[in-house]
């Protein structure tokens, strides 16, 4: 499978552009036209640069206005494309890309296109050049990719053939299955794109809101495998229109490009088992049951602080890491680790983040597997030295900066708390709360990084996306979305900032990055639990009375209950049948906290509807020194 990537897709200029799209591993390049342009020097210093880097130019676009056209815009059309194809074998690419035209003067009818591009195709065979037509959704005349394929037939030229563009197949519902009628070999190039559903102006979607396969709501998949069918096997190319990307890093957009074109086609190659798919083979997607540990990186007195929180919060030391300065802390299935070790990465961590979530382990069902699956989706193993006695856990580097650490049943690494800690007796410490699991970790991270996050999980891990929600803040909205397993084993929230006056904003600016805003604990009884909470000395945080009052209306809540719920700083929500309460422990630093949820009734949302007022009394405590806090 050769990988593509058009240079429209990524910020930077044409050196920085080439530089990332070569070290994400992709084969080739779309020359866009303007990126050529911009560029101080002339098509063979780019052809030269771009075969420096190992990649081939898989294509020049786009060529516009150019069939149909009446005189004398048709004569000046046809010398146009004699200056480009000059350029073209200077470039050393043998591929134009036509979009349908799109001017107001231009004329229809098929057999007249298709006599425009017999000529064109009799003046680029001259240069052993090609020329593939792309029907734009929002084309004058052509529009449809089988209207596209009816002239490109009808010139029944080798050097003519079709390009197909998942964008403008699917932005304008047609049926993919036409695809498969095509002759493989007359299909040129295949371009890529995804895009969320809106309701929009066709071109001012694709212009703004294209992103990478797997990224929005496009059927991308029943379009390659109608593609797959014909037997095509050129190249696969992102061209991708994004305002986020525009402005975002070119090395992890790049990276996240190719991710997606490999996830994409090896999802393909498990729904045709009897299409020969060229795709690097890899483990189908891994399933998680659940999250191991949580471990913080911290200094010596900061690791205190941390642990007298857990303490409030029912954990106990459960063991001492055998030769490291590492302790876990544990109630019902919950791992907390703390580790202040002087060298390694979660020393690395703290010296960037401070006390931080720095390490994440998740419980799968093979550990091997998982990072076999990652490595071929373009993600980095993490190793570090293991010490003696120690076990060599799987791991590999996340987005954001933190490492990911896998946990199977199969092998000894299942006996990882046995192997590696000393025991530690807890009898000193207080009784613990009824906290079972962890019910979901929530990272923050700037909004359009959200989509590089949305990526790594779903495509690694048998998880599906939530709809993306706003979550009020008073400083601005904040996007979130979930990504969860199927059975809710594994929950993970991406909660994306716009702007530091937001407390995930703030968050991420103290934090100097993207990291675990939130760790949930999952309860059985949230009020048995806030009892022993309190009985541990811990402090809720407290949220304003006015909420209790328009909840009590809103839901029709009997007034014990809803006394009870404002005795203990308890957020309500109710979904249908299903019923969701939140406790919430005080700001730890800029901004961490810790969560405590139950649920009821199959409820499977996270109380978003609550977040404005969380967040508000959140706020309220991170107020400048030497202001009193209410």
């Amino acid at each position: 499978m050769k990988t593509s990537i058009a240079t429209v897709s990524i910020s930077g200029d044409l050196r920085e552009k080439l530089a990332a799209i070569a070290a994400a591993g992709f084969d080739g390049v779309e020359i866009f036209e303007n990126d050529f342009l911009a560029f101080d020097g002339g098509p063979r210093d780019v052809g030269r640069m771009v075969r420096d880097h190992g990649l081939e130019i898989t294509l020049f676009q786009p060529f516009r206005d150019f069939e149909g056209m009446p005189e004398p815009q048709r004569s000046r059309a046809f010398d146009r494309a004699e200056r480009k194809f000059d350029v073209m074998q200077e470039l050393g690419t043998d591929l134009m890309l036509v979009c349908s035209n799109v001017s107001p003067v231009s004329l229809g009818g098929i057999d007249r296109t298709a006599d425009d591009f017999n000529e064109l195709g009799e003046c680029a065979a001259k240069r052993g050049l090609r020329v593939g037509y792309e029907a734009l959704a929002w084309g004058r005349h052509v529009s449809d990719h089988r209207d596209a394929w009816e002239i490109v037939r009808r010139t029944d030229r080798p050097n003519i053939g079709l390009i197909l563009d998942s964008f403008h197949t699917l932005a304008r519902k047609i049926d993919v299955n036409s695809i498969r009628a095509i002759p493989g070999d007359r299909i040129f190039i295949v371009q890529l794109a995804d895009a969320p559903l809106i309701e929009m102006d066709l071109l001012y979607w694709s212009r703004h809101f294209r992103n990478m396969p797997g990224e929005g709501d496009l059927p991308v998949v029943d379009f390659m495998r109608a593609v797959a069918a014909t037997g095509y096997d050129g190249p696969l190319s992102l061209e991708i229109f994004n305002d986020q990307f525009r402005g975002g890093s070119p090395k992890s957009i790049s990276v996240d490009g190719r991710r997606s074109l490999l996830y994409l086609m090896d999802k393909v190659r498990r729904l045709e088992p009897d299409i020969a798919i060229d795709v690097p083979s890899m483990p189908d997607r891994i399933e998680a049951s659940g999250i191991e540990f949580v471990e913080f990186a911290a200094d010596e007195a900061e690791a205190q602080e941390l642990a007298g929180m857990f303490r409030t919060l029912g954990f106990a030391p459960a063991g001492r890491h055998i030769s490291k300065d590492v302790t876990v802390w544990r109630q019902g299935g919950i791992n907390l680790v703390i580790n202040t070790e002087r060298e390694g990465f979660a020393h690395s961590s703290y010296l960037v983040h401070g006390t931080s979530v720095c390490d994440i382990g998740l419980k799968v069902e093979n550990a091997s597997a998982t990072v076999e699956r990652a490595r071929a989706l373009v993600a980095e193993p993490f190793q570090q030295t293991v010490g003696r006695g120690e076990l060599k856990i799987p791991a590999i580097r996340s987005v954001g900066g933190g490492v990911m650490h896998f946990i199977d049943e199969k092998t000894e690494l299942a006996r990882v708390w046995d192997i590696e800690f000393t025991p530690l007796a807890g009898d000193e410490y207080p009784a613990a709360a009824g906290l079972r699991r962890i019910d979901h970790i929530a990272q923050t991270m700037n909004y359009e990084e959200m989509l590089t996050w949305v990526l790594f999980y779903t495509s690694i891990f048998a998880t599906d996306r939530t709809p993306m929600v706003d979550v009020v803040d008073p400083g601005g909205l904040i996007r979130s979305q979930a990504i969860e397993s199927a059975d809710g084993d594994l929950r993970i929230t991406l909660n994306g900032a716009e702007s530091r006056r937001t407390l995930a904003g703030h968050f991420i600016a103290e934090s100097f990055g993207s990291a675990v805003q939130h760790v949930a604990f999952l309860t059985e009884d949230i009020f048995a639990t806030a009892k022993a909470l309190k009985e541990n000395g811990f402090r809720s945080l407290k949220i304003s009375r006015n909420y209790y009052d328009d909840l009590e209306a809103r839901f029709g809540l009997e007034a014990g209950f809803a006394g009870r719920l404002r005795e203990e700083n308890i957020l309500y929500d109710r979904e249908g049948e299903g019923e969701y309460f939140q406790l919430y422990s005080p700001n730890y630093g800029e901004g961490f906290f810790f969560e405590i949820v139950e649920r009821r009734g199959g409820y499977t949302g996270y109380g978003a509807a609550n977040a404005q007022f969380r967040i508000a009394a959140q706020k309220r405590a991170l107020r400048p020194k030497g202001m009193p806090r209410q």
